[in-house]
């Protein structure tokens, strides 16, 4: 076990040996490891606070105590050593640090130009400094090597004197030029910081999630591990980006005379150059572009710790020179602290507006990226249990910009032995939404847990009010979001259904209580008159949803996985509500286009007594599906025995073994049978494998539903053929952007009545996409499966084909 990180001893020393040496000695250790976990390993042990704590208590005993000054001190190092794997780089001018200035205050600044001052024997009159100001980027440093304008090498920083040779995934970064514009200069070397977009890192981080991989910890470790990639075609998915802030070794290149003027240079070369930089004078410039980046440091698309203030001219540079092998002329300004050490008390589960259950832990109050948390995301089940939190466990916290404060990692040197049990979702919650009671439920293959109770949970209320008066579900124009919050806040809605009870004297009751609780009193009140004309057109518009067509009433419904496309195929194939509410998951398997997932979700969702009810309510308020018809006629293909037998998924009965049984005269209610029955020749392991899985739970009830469900529906179909297909009947559309003619609505239409459909995402199984003017992601994903891309034109073309 290692010792506390408080601690005054390391137990590394002789006895009689004085206390300060083997305090500095266990300092050494402590940071030299540390100094491996987060720069040769990308797994950092402790906050960016901590190990700066312990550094500078290091650098305190060294100069009280010169002679513990050893070639081992991590004082005397810039950075980690090179990873065997990469050839070394011997850098041509080392590649040094600056000092840190950790008063976060505009103290800081200001204790930094009066100390220039006297370096320079500057008196009280003497004009102000000049300096070039920029951000402190959180990322890992690189010295790009140009020869005659050409990129030759990329190295890290190392430890200063030796890195490593990363040329290869540098070349996958396209903000670096291959080659520099204007620069034909035999040698120039150009230092800077590679680093991760927050966006880019959290997009990352869920496809990492998605594919139950591990998550990275933060964006700068994700942009080292990135550049350390042994295999440049893993860096080059990295989403790396660069900034240029100084130079290394030059041979024929005339150097301007200031920082700021070579900033410029580069950025004329092509070299990406951040623009939130300045020069200005004095501590009164430094203080104020301190305060200035404090403001907007949330706002930046990517992470910073401080700012950098350095002496602009290059002679006064010189003058000042190097101590400790850190410039003089420069310091980088620290803010606080983004990562904090803090004890898990409990961990709690929330309800998100989606039905999505999120694990968050309940903190000792600590003080980190500015203000005081005392919650922290673990995003899911499979995170917690990756990361091993457990109450009770002195964890690390970051919170940085607007970033919802998350837990990074468990500090398993602080695990105390009576630490809580690792987190189960459902043991927690025993198996129930902790908002509303309904039953909780993942899908295979999914991180997430979500409650089902979808129109009933409080916790999603909102979320689904939206959802179901939007333009392509109920289309009740009007009611935004404003309006949902306070029908919802206020107590006027408690259901769907309640929209249709709603009354105009209820309308004006709402926002005259919002207006007094919000302190506003609108223009026509203090006139003394009361505006209704907004409510009333309100209530007609609710009042002219009462009778949608069936998908989009489906759709309204917010079942997961349930998009216009499916909603439409449930509309199409069954015909009407009561039958949809009423179709066994395997049934719904059968149907085009609705696997396993999908089918089990709209199974789920009817399967809730409380959404059963919400939907009883809404028919009671007279809602009703205006385009009821009977079940499609093709439907009497998918129903037959061999399809059914196959959508039980029952082990071992394979699609080709059903269809052999249901040749000899095996039924879906006949199974029960198959264990006794001689005429039907099957494997004995697949007989028992039927037999076993009819004994498990209600699957017996299930088979006998199903068969009672579908001999209904084959009473209701019409006689006669099935319709004539369309000619695009198979094939499969995704519409992107904006066409020249045809509005998104007449595409999809069109394409349906030549029998296509029309997905909203794109996958392997898409057979074209259709894009338009200002193509999104979906056009970009197309490519990257090798889907076909077409445009209006010959969309148009295919639509008159027959």
């Amino acid at each position: 076990m290692q010792p506390d990180l408080f601690s005054s001893s390391s137990g590394t020393t002789s006895p009689g040996t004085p206390h300060w040496q083997e305090r500095a000695a266990w300092l050494k250790s402590e940071l030299n490891r540390h100094n491996h976990a987060y720069y040769a390993l990308d797994n950092p042990t402790i906050p960016d606070a901590e190990y700066d704590k312990l550094f500078r208590e290091l650098v305190a005993l060294e100069q009280a105590h010169p002679d513990l000054i050893s070639p081992d001190s991590p004082t005397q190092r810039v950075g980690g050593k090179p990873l065997p794997q990469f050839e070394p780089v011997r850098h041509a001018v080392p590649m040094l640090s600056i000092r840190t200035e950790t008063d976060t205050t505009e103290g800081g600044a200001i204790a930094f130009d009066a100390r220039l001052r006297r370096e320079l024997g500057l008196g009280v009159d003497a004009p102000a400094l000049e300096y070039a100001v920029e951000l402190k980027f959180d990322g890992l440093a690189l010295n790009l090597r140009y020869e005659n304008g050409v990129l030759v090498q990329a190295a890290t920083r190392g430890d200063g004197a030796t890195g490593e040779d990363v040329t290869q995934n540098i070349r996958t970064i396209r903000q670096i030029p291959l080659r520099l514009e204007n620069c034909d200069a035999p040698v120039l070397e150009v230092r800077g910081e590679v680093y991760m977009r927050r966006d880019a890192f959290e997009r990352m981080n869920e496809r990492q999630r998605e594919k139950g991989e591990k998550a990275f910890v933060n964006p700068r470790n994700a942009a080292a591990g990135a550049v350390r990639q042994l295999d440049p075609a893993i860096a080059a998915q990295r989403p790396l980006s660069f900034f240029a802030y100084g130079l290394g070794h030059v041979q024929g290149w005339q150097t301007p005379e200031s920082h700021s003027e070579t900033l410029d240079a580069l950025a004329g070369m092509g070299m990406p150059v951040n623009a939130e930089r300045r020069v200005v004078a004095g501590a009164a410039g430094l203080a104020e572009f301190y305060k200035h980046v404090a403001s907007i440091r949330d706002a930046l698309p990517f992470d910073i710790d401080g700012v950098v203030y350095k002496i602009n001219s290059y002679a006064l540079q010189r003058r000042l020179g190097f101590v400790s092998r850190e410039p003089r002329w420069a310091v980088a300004h620290k803010y606080p602290a983004q990562e904090q050490m803090t004890v898990v008390r409990d961990i709690d589960v929330q309800v998100g507006r989606t039905g999505k259950l999120t694990p968050v832990a309940k903190l000792e109050p600590v003080f980190v990226g500015g203000v005081t948390v005392t919650n922290a995301t673990l995003h899911n089940e499979d995170e917690t249990r990756r990361k091993d939190v457990r109450v009770g466990d002195t964890v690390i916290v970051r919170r940085a910009g607007d970033v919802i404060p998350e837990v990074v990692s468990v500090v398993l040197e602080r695990r105390p032995e009576a630490v809580g049990a690792p987190f189960n979702m459902f043991q927690r919650l025993e198996g129930k939404c902790p908002v509303c009671g309904s039953h909780i439920d993942r899908e295979e293959g999914e991180a997430d847990w979500r409650c089902t109770g979808g129109l009933v949970c409080a916790a999603q209320r909102k979320q689904a009010f939206a959802h179901f008066a939007g333009r392509r579900m109920m289309d009740i124009e009007g009611l935004g979001d404003r309006y949902i919050e306070n029908l919802v806040d206020l107590g006027y809605v408690h259901s769907i259904a309640d929209l249709y009870r709603l009354k105009l004297d209820d309308l004006l009751d709402m926002k005259r209580r919002a207006d007094e609780r919000d302190g506003v009193t609108p223009e026509t009140v203090q006139k003394g008159k009361i505006a209704t004309k907004w409510a009333e057109n309100l209530i007609d518009a609710i009042e002219a949803s009462k009778n949608p067509p069936l998908e989009r009433l489906l759709f309204a419904l917010g079942i997961r996985h349930v998009g216009e496309t499916t909603a439409k195929t449930l509309a199409d194939w069954l015909g009407s509500l009561a039958n949809i509410r009423q179709a066994p998951v395997a049934l719904l398997r059968v149907l085009p286009d609705i696997g396993d997932t999908v089918a089990e979700s709209i199974s789920e969702f009817f399967a809730e007594e409380r959404n059963q009810q919400a939907i009883d309510n809404l028919l009671a308020a007279n809602v009703k599906p205006r385009d009821e018809h009977p079940p499609s006629a093709k439907l009497r293909e998918k129903l037959g025995q061999a399809e059914l037998l196959a959508a039980l998924r029952i082990p071992k009965f394979t699609e080709t073994r059903c269809r052999q049984a249901a040749e000899q005269g095996v039924t879906v209610m006949s199974l029960g049978d198959i264990g006794t029955s001689d005429s039907v020749d099957l494997p004995k392991n697949i007989k028992e494998s039927i037999v076993e899985w009819l004994a498990q739970g209600d699957h017996a009830d299930l088979v006998r539903n199903l068969d009672r469900v579908c001999r209904a529906l084959l009473e209701q179909l019409p006689a006669g053929a099935a319709p004539e297909l369309g000619h695009l009947t198979g094939k499969s559309f995704v519409l992107t952007g904006t066409l020249p003619n045809l509005t998104r609505d007449e595409a999809q239409a069109r394409i349906e009545a030549a029998g296509g459909k029309v997905s909203g995402s794109v996958s392997k199984k898409t057979s074209y996409v259709v894009a338009g003017a200002e193509a999104g992601s979906k056009l970009t994903k197309a490519q990257d499966l090798g889907v076909p891309v077409i445009d209006e034109t010959a969309l148009l073309r295919m639509l008159e084909e027959k």
